[in-house]
């Protein structure tokens, strides 16, 4: 009887420690997770009159003159000064930016950087800059740096425990073809962020900016309608 109960004891704890863990990372992380098959994952930058969308507000206010229901917003990819996408930017199959391979500051250039893209067959593919080939068959893309997981491994310029801390938002693939977006709801360090992709089962993830990150994501009671981006990842739907 004695071993039943400290066992029963022992399940009990257990499971108190994994709910505990689970509230921790709902408290640290927004995760949205999008089934390329059937949800329509697309990349804007400008309206069709050429005027740049900038603000989730305003891709909102456009969307519903459209008649779509609008349900995920996120920044895209790192973007200039002048607010254009930097590096590799696809939207309908069409090259708008070119990749960008040269050396620089910042955390654009920590290599490997990489590209997530969208075939037109509606996979998710997400790889480092170097080993990036457009095949023709892209229907969106997007470049950023650094990589956070690559083939299964987190960046080796992250340390654990550094003090780097801000606001981050990222995009993975899940080993079902998946596609997670995560937005820090608090200031974390690189290591951390890129350890969250990992325990989700991504081998390869990209980040994508940091303190000026916003997501709108009604599902989840999260509205951030705010900002002023290059490109933006977007979900929307027929009313």
């Amino acid at each position: 009887m004695k071993v039943k109960i400290v066992l029963f004891s022992f399940i009990i704890a257990l499971a108190v420690v994994l709910i505990s863990a689970e509230q921790d990372t709902d408290n640290l992380f927004l995760t949205y997770k999008v089934d390329v098959k059937k949800q329509y994952l697309r990349l804007f930058w400008k309206d069709e009159k050429g005027k740049r969308f900038g603000s989730i507000e305003n891709f909102k206010l456009w969307a519903a003159e459209k008649n779509l229901k609008t349900d995920f917003v996120m920044n895209a990819g790192m973007y200039k000064v002048d607010h254009s996408p930097q590096g590799l930017y696809i939207e309908k199959q069409k090259v708008l930016f070119p990749l960008d391979t040269s050396k620089a500051e910042g955390n654009f250039y920590l290599y490997p950087n990489g590209v997530f893209f969208i075939t037109a067959k509606k996979t998710a593919v997400i790889c480092t800059t170097e080993r990036f080939r457009n095949n023709k068959e892209i229907e969106f893309a997007t470049q950023s740096g650094p990589m956070l997981v690559i083939d299964g491994q987190i960046h080796s310029a992250f340390k654990e425990g550094s003090k780097n801390l801000n606001i981050r938002n990222g995009v993975g693939v899940l080993p079902n073809g998946n596609v997670v977006f995560v937005l820090s709801k608090k200031e974390v360090n690189f290591y951390d962020f890129a350890n969250y992709f990992k325990s989700l089962g991504c081998k390869n993830a990209l980040y994508l900016d940091g303190f000026v990150s916003r997501a709108y994501l009604p599902s989840q009671n999260w509205i951030q309608t705010d900002g002023d981006f290059g490109a933006l990842f977007a979900i929307t739907k027929s009313k």
